[in-house]
């Protein structure tokens, strides 16, 4: 697939993220680190920084947090000219960072938030998409309010109609889906749509509705249950007959700084698995789906029918975020490639 003077269109919100210093709790300290992030952001953001063409669609108040978040992502080159301006406010998250027995703890303060009140009438998409190779979407759109909802799912209508390369990142988030909507009862049928899905392992559960084979690796050696997966995603296939690709990001954590993970891909019937990479310490987990799909969309409209390589090839993009505070993750292709070469067996 050659992706010359073509897009791709990644939408959804983009929030700031706010951390204390060091491994401080929420409740210690005076002052704060911010990040810009969301999981869509994250994935252009990282498309871009392999050298893709990419706009970013979401909505941003008219203010000045807003316009510096624009300016953010044209900083990495994600393409702007797409935003919807309107609202009162740009989203926040508050991280706690896991540190030895201590986990993660999250606080979202987004509602009314300038994309939890996008409306369809607020994007063009027939304009947005204009020669764009794919639209990529998450479950957490649909997951902020009916109106966003809405939106989204008009932007996949569209992709389709215009015969578009859909992808969807399931991104199961339990505590948004608060305005009286099942997640699965909107995303199943919107997935069904779609020809790329990924997700991590209770993402996939949920969607699916149907049990994965256990992941308890503590080291490299570890032999996964492949005969139970390749099951799984044959049920799958079944579910979603549109899908082309299936993919899963699969990860243990041995404790908040020690992680081992790795990925398993599914297309013509056929599983394929990586490596299983050891991460110790991880610095900062956050985005590392974001930037597991980012590479392999990436990979998958680079090197043509190259299943493998396009799944190794995300998962070091995947593994190298660990390393990286932040959501973004600012790493190139040669990086990434370079890295291939070591921890790839």
């Amino acid at each position: 697939m050659d992706i010359i003077g073509k897009k791709f269109v990644t939408m959804g919100e983009i929030m700031i993220r706010m951390t204390r210093p060091g491994y401080q709790r929420l409740m210690q300290g005076s002052t704060f680190e911010d990040f810009f992030g969301g999981s869509e952001a994250n994935v252009a953001v990282s498309l871009a920084t392999m050298g893709d063409e990419v706009d970013f669609v979401t909505r941003l108040p008219k203010n000045l947090m807003g316009e510096t978040c624009r300016n953010e992502l044209r900083k990495y080159n994600v393409g702007t000219d797409n935003i919807a301006w309107g609202g009162n406010r740009m989203g926040l998250y508050y991280v706690e960072r896991a540190v030895s027995l201590r986990g993660s703890k999250l606080a979202y303060d987004r509602a009314d938030s300038s994309m939890a009140t996008l409306g369809p009438n607020h994007l063009d998409w027939s304009h947005i998409l204009k020669d764009a190779v794919i639209f990529h979407w998450s479950g957490i759109s649909c997951a902020l309010s009916q109106s966003a909802s809405d939106a989204t799912l008009e932007g996949l209508k569209e992709a389709k109609r215009c015969g578009i390369y859909t992808s969807l990142d399931i991104n199961y988030r339990k505590n948004l889906w608060n305005y009286g909507k099942d997640a699965r009862d909107v995303l199943f049928p919107a997935a069904q749509e779609c020809h790329v899905i990924f997700g991590d392992t209770g993402e996939w559960q949920m969607i699916t509705g149907n049990k994965l084979p256990p992941f308890e690796a503590t080291d490299t050696n570890y032999k996964m249950d492949l005969d139970g997966y390749k099951k799984f995603f044959d049920e799958a296939q079944k579910m979603f007959p549109n899908a082309l690709h299936l993919v899963m990001a699969v990860r243990n954590q041995i404790s908040a700084t020690h992680h081992l993970l790795t990925g398993l891909l599914y297309t013509n019937g056929q599983l394929y698995h990586t490596s299983i990479v050891d991460i110790n310490p991880v610095l900062d987990p956050m985005g590392v789906g974001d930037a597991f799909i980012a590479a392999y969309l990436h990979a998958l409209f680079k090197w043509t029918n190259e299943h493998q390589k396009h799944l190794d090839f995300a998962l070091t993009a995947s593994s190298l975020k660990n390393t990286i505070p932040g959501d973004f993750n600012i790493v190139t292709e040669e990086e990434v490639l370079e890295c291939m070469k070591d921890i790839i067996k």
